[in-house]
Protein backbone atom coordinates (compact mmCIF):
# COMPACT_ATOMS: atom_id res chain seq x y z
CA UNK A 1 0.00 0.00 0.00
CA UNK A 2 1.35 3.19 -0.52
CA UNK A 3 2.19 6.27 1.70
CA UNK A 4 1.89 9.58 1.13
CA UNK A 5 3.61 12.91 1.73
CA UNK A 6 1.56 15.13 2.62
CA UNK A 7 1.66 18.97 3.18
CA UNK A 8 -0.58 21.48 4.55
CA UNK A 9 -4.06 22.31 2.54
CA UNK A 10 -5.91 25.62 2.17
CA UNK A 11 -8.91 24.88 4.18
CA UNK A 12 -11.36 26.49 1.80
CA UNK A 13 -10.61 24.31 -0.82
CA UNK A 14 -11.24 21.09 0.76
CA UNK A 15 -14.59 20.81 -1.27
CA UNK A 16 -12.29 19.61 -4.17
CA UNK A 17 -11.32 16.83 -2.43
CA UNK A 18 -14.82 15.83 -0.52
CA UNK A 19 -17.94 17.48 -2.54
CA UNK A 20 -17.69 14.81 -4.95
CA UNK A 21 -18.96 12.35 -2.82
CA UNK A 22 -15.94 9.04 -2.58
CA UNK A 23 -15.97 6.57 -0.10
CA UNK A 24 -14.26 8.20 2.90
CA UNK A 25 -12.75 6.02 6.10
CA UNK A 26 -13.78 8.08 9.00
CA UNK A 27 -11.56 7.38 12.23
CA UNK A 28 -11.72 8.07 15.85
CA UNK A 29 -10.58 8.00 19.22
CA UNK A 30 -11.86 8.23 22.94
CA UNK A 31 -9.65 7.20 25.52
CA UNK A 32 -6.96 5.03 24.13
CA UNK A 33 -9.44 3.44 22.03
CA UNK A 34 -9.23 4.03 18.29
CA UNK A 35 -11.44 2.99 15.26
CA UNK A 36 -12.20 3.37 11.43
CA UNK A 37 -15.23 2.92 9.68
CA UNK A 38 -16.55 3.19 5.95
CA UNK A 39 -18.56 5.97 5.05
CA UNK A 40 -20.55 6.80 2.04
CA UNK A 41 -23.27 9.56 3.06
CA UNK A 42 -21.64 12.60 3.22
CA UNK A 43 -21.64 16.15 1.84
CA UNK A 44 -20.15 20.24 2.37
CA UNK A 45 -22.30 22.37 3.97
CA UNK A 46 -20.31 25.47 3.59
CA UNK A 47 -16.77 26.67 2.63
CA UNK A 48 -15.54 29.09 4.81
CA UNK A 49 -14.92 28.04 7.45
CA UNK A 50 -15.52 24.77 6.07
CA UNK A 51 -18.39 22.37 7.00
CA UNK A 52 -18.79 18.94 6.75
CA UNK A 53 -22.14 16.78 7.37
CA UNK A 54 -21.94 13.03 7.86
CA UNK A 55 -24.82 10.29 8.97
CA UNK A 56 -23.62 8.07 11.50
CA UNK A 57 -25.78 5.41 12.85
CA UNK A 58 -26.06 5.25 16.30
CA UNK A 59 -25.73 1.12 16.25
CA UNK A 60 -22.21 1.81 14.96
CA UNK A 61 -19.01 1.91 17.73
CA UNK A 62 -17.23 4.81 16.07
CA UNK A 63 -20.83 6.56 17.05
CA UNK A 64 -19.68 6.67 20.65
CA UNK A 65 -16.05 7.10 20.25
CA UNK A 66 -17.31 10.39 18.21
CA UNK A 67 -20.24 11.13 20.22
CA UNK A 68 -17.77 11.31 23.70
CA UNK A 69 -14.78 13.24 21.84
CA UNK A 70 -16.30 15.25 19.31
CA UNK A 71 -13.87 15.05 16.96
CA UNK A 72 -13.34 12.36 13.77
CA UNK A 73 -10.87 12.12 10.75
CA UNK A 74 -11.93 11.80 7.13
CA UNK A 75 -10.00 10.17 5.37
CA UNK A 76 -10.06 9.87 1.85
CA UNK A 77 -8.86 6.42 -0.03
CA UNK A 78 -7.80 5.57 -3.29
CA UNK A 79 -9.06 2.37 -5.31
CA UNK A 80 -6.04 0.60 -4.37
CA UNK A 81 -8.15 0.46 -1.05
CA UNK A 82 -10.94 -1.07 -1.88
CA UNK A 83 -10.37 -4.47 0.02
CA UNK A 84 -9.47 -2.58 3.20
CA UNK A 85 -12.99 -0.29 2.42
CA UNK A 86 -15.22 -3.36 2.16
CA UNK A 87 -13.68 -5.19 5.27
CA UNK A 88 -13.33 -1.84 7.26
CA UNK A 89 -16.98 -1.78 6.71
CA UNK A 90 -17.96 -5.40 7.25
CA UNK A 91 -17.02 -5.63 10.62
CA UNK A 92 -17.31 -3.95 13.89
CA UNK A 93 -13.91 -2.34 15.52
CA UNK A 94 -15.70 -3.55 18.95
CA UNK A 95 -14.09 -6.55 18.41
CA UNK A 96 -10.74 -5.42 16.32
CA UNK A 97 -8.54 -3.37 15.89
CA UNK A 98 -9.10 -2.20 12.57
CA UNK A 99 -5.71 -0.53 11.83
CA UNK A 100 -3.86 -3.60 12.75
CA UNK A 101 -6.16 -5.83 10.91
CA UNK A 102 -6.29 -4.17 7.78
CA UNK A 103 -2.69 -2.99 7.68
CA UNK A 104 -3.45 0.79 8.08
CA UNK A 105 -0.60 3.28 9.44
CA UNK A 106 -2.03 5.19 12.70
CA UNK A 107 -0.83 8.91 12.30
CA UNK A 108 -1.10 11.65 14.42
CA UNK A 109 -3.08 14.64 14.04
CA UNK A 110 -1.91 17.94 14.51
CA UNK A 111 -5.05 19.74 15.76
CA UNK A 112 -7.38 16.57 16.53
CA UNK A 113 -6.84 12.98 18.72
CA UNK A 114 -8.47 10.84 16.32
CA UNK A 115 -5.55 9.22 14.03
CA UNK A 116 -5.04 9.84 10.36
CA UNK A 117 -4.64 6.71 8.27
CA UNK A 118 -1.25 7.38 6.29
CA UNK A 119 -2.58 5.11 2.81
CA UNK A 120 -4.99 7.58 2.31
CA UNK A 121 -4.20 10.36 0.11
CA UNK A 122 -6.26 12.84 2.21
CA UNK A 123 -7.37 13.78 5.19
CA UNK A 124 -9.69 16.13 7.07
CA UNK A 125 -9.06 16.61 10.61
CA UNK A 126 -12.19 17.67 11.99
CA UNK A 127 -14.36 18.57 15.26
CA UNK A 128 -18.09 18.60 15.87
CA UNK A 129 -19.37 21.99 15.66
CA UNK A 130 -23.24 21.73 15.47
CA UNK A 131 -24.93 18.43 17.21
CA UNK A 132 -28.63 19.71 17.43
CA UNK A 133 -29.70 16.74 14.86
CA UNK A 134 -27.58 14.05 16.01
CA UNK A 135 -30.28 12.62 18.27
CA UNK A 136 -33.05 12.81 15.98
CA UNK A 137 -31.60 12.36 12.60
CA UNK A 138 -27.74 11.02 13.26
CA UNK A 139 -26.30 14.16 11.57
CA UNK A 140 -23.42 15.16 12.83
CA UNK A 141 -22.17 18.81 11.18
CA UNK A 142 -18.39 18.80 11.62
CA UNK A 143 -15.54 22.02 11.05
CA UNK A 144 -12.53 21.09 9.04
CA UNK A 145 -10.34 22.20 11.17
CA UNK A 146 -7.22 21.06 9.60
CA UNK A 147 -6.52 19.48 5.83
CA UNK A 148 -3.58 17.82 4.64
CA UNK A 149 -3.45 16.37 0.98
CA UNK A 150 -0.59 14.60 -0.96
CA UNK A 151 0.20 16.92 -3.70
CA UNK A 152 1.48 14.23 -6.05
CA UNK A 153 -1.66 12.87 -6.35
CA UNK A 154 -3.26 15.22 -8.92
CA UNK A 155 -6.02 12.78 -10.16
CA UNK A 156 -7.19 10.55 -7.37
CA UNK A 157 -8.62 7.53 -8.15
CA UNK A 158 -11.40 7.61 -5.37
CA UNK A 159 -14.05 4.82 -5.00
CA UNK A 160 -18.13 5.79 -4.98
CA UNK A 161 -21.08 3.63 -4.22
CA UNK A 162 -23.19 2.50 -6.54
CA UNK A 163 -25.43 0.45 -3.90
CA UNK A 164 -25.54 -3.39 -4.33
CA UNK A 165 -22.04 -3.98 -3.17
CA UNK A 166 -20.79 -2.25 -6.70
CA UNK A 167 -18.33 0.68 -6.72
CA UNK A 168 -17.37 3.19 -9.23
CA UNK A 169 -13.97 4.69 -9.45
CA UNK A 170 -13.38 8.17 -10.59
CA UNK A 171 -10.34 10.06 -11.71
CA UNK A 172 -10.79 11.33 -14.81
CA UNK A 173 -10.87 15.23 -14.87
CA UNK A 174 -13.38 16.89 -17.91
CA UNK A 175 -11.97 20.90 -17.03
CA UNK A 176 -14.86 23.19 -17.96
CA UNK A 177 -12.96 26.05 -15.74
CA UNK A 178 -12.82 28.87 -18.60
CA UNK A 179 -16.88 28.56 -18.94
CA UNK A 180 -18.22 26.56 -15.66
CA UNK A 181 -19.28 29.36 -12.72
CA UNK A 182 -18.43 27.31 -9.47
CA UNK A 183 -20.22 29.84 -7.48
CA UNK A 184 -23.96 28.54 -8.96
CA UNK A 185 -23.46 24.90 -7.82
Amino acid sequence: MARYSKTDFPLHDARCHLETGPIVLVSSAWQGDTNIMTMGWHTMLQFTPALFGCYLWDGNHSYDLIRRSGECVINVPTADLADAVVGIGNCTGSRLDKFEAFGLTAMAGSRVNAPLIDECYANFECRLVDDRQVDEYGLFIWEIVQAHVAPAVTEPETLHYRGKGQFRVAGRVLDYSDRFKPQNL
